[in-house]
């Protein structure tokens, strides 16, 4: 199939691809495949126009053209519309995406680190270059958790979210559970399968999990979370014996995120965010979920209870909430 589209479409939507490893070529794939297709749902042609990634050799796939080892130029590049940033940690990207966001170019990323890290920073960018920042894909993988949260739920009254927010975390818990096996084969089994992180260390220590409670809470509770002050814990110490005993116990051992807003309104009171293996009843509902996938517990004074489940680890369910987020920027700048 064509890297670019061939034919002369009224709109052309140029995007730049920093980053081209699991995700990213998810997302590269999608669009170099599916161009016609999503022609016919956004109205445009998006075209890629330019993937920049470490070491070129590396990416056989992607016509040399399009091969770039400088992600500043190529997202500020002139003829760059919408920008995808899918590299991972902050250096580079936070500078890259800062001055993306701070030139007009709306940008989209899977990076919890880079959003839990630096969300004043990057939101007074986009304010600055009245640009769009979208972040979908930067928590709980394919489920649509962070958009509700910034439009269907904005009018509500959020007092709490517990859930499951780590696809590799629980992917080796249930892994222990249902098959008792030892911690390192069913981590070696999640980084096998694509689930974990290239730095892996991030997902079983709670710092993914972290990050991403840290955007949830901020969006839960219109408040910058100093993510630094969360508290977390990994699942490194959890044994199979702490397994079996919970099992014993008729409860079941997962990766927690948990959020409580203060009983009063009050500035100086700060939020309760708590990461860590909590036993959980198997009558629970995120008892059940199990697996790379992610499930979350919100509870509003009027929507009520809500619980989202769905795939939270891996390249196309990533790149699903991307595309999402790439035709939500179309819709709002482009259409």
């Amino acid at each position: 199939m064509p890297w670019f589209t061939t034919d002369s479409p009224s709109r052309v939507i140029n995007v730049a691809l920093l980053g081209n490893g699991t995700v990213g070529k998810e997302v590269a794939q999608c669009i170099t495949e599916r161009h016609e297709e999503l022609r016919a749902r956004s109205g445009v042609a998006v075209q890629l126009a330019g993937v920049a990634v470490g070491e070129p050799s590396r990416h056989p796939e992607v016509p040399r053209s399009l091969l770039t080892t400088d992600p500043y130029s190529l997202a500020t590049r002139a003829d760059v519309d919408v920008v995808i940033e899918a590299m991972g940690g902050l250096d580079p990207a936070y500078p890259v995406v800062s001055s993306a966001l701070e030139s007009g170019r709306p940008v989209v990323t899977a990076n919890k680190e880079l959003v839990a890290s630096y969300w004043s920073q990057l939101h007074k960018s986009a304010a600055a270059g009245h640009s769009d920042f979208r972040y979908e894909a930067a928590v709980a993988g394919a489920i649509p958790l962070v958009t509700p949260l910034r439009q269907s739920l904005s009018g509500d009254r959020i007092s709490n979210f517990t859930g499951i927010l780590n696809g590799t975390c629980n992917y080796i818990l249930t892994a222990m559970d249902i098959h008792d096996q030892p911690f390192d084969a069913a981590l070696q089994e999640a980084i096998d399968l694509g689930y974990a992180e290239a730095d892996y260390a991030r997902d079983v220590k709670g710092i993914d999990t972290a990050d991403k409670a840290a955007i949830l809470a901020s969006l839960s509770f219109d408040t910058v979370v100093d993510r630094a002050a969360i508290n977390c814990e990994g699942i490194t110490n959890v044994s199979i014996t702490d397994i079996r005993s919970a099992r014993d116990r008729g409860h079941v051992i997962k990766l927690i995120a948990s959020c409580q807003r203060p009983t009063h309104d009050d500035d100086n009171v700060p939020l309760e965010i708590d990461v860590r293996p909590t036993a959980i009843p198997r009558s629970h509902p995120l008892a059940t979920v199990s697996g790379a996938t992610n499930g979350i517990e919100i509870e509003a004074a009027l929507a009520g209870n809500l619980l989202l489940c769905g795939p939270g680890a891996g390249g196309q369910p990533t790149a699903s909430a991307i595309l999402g987020d790439l035709f939500t920027v179309i819709r709002n700048t482009y259409a």
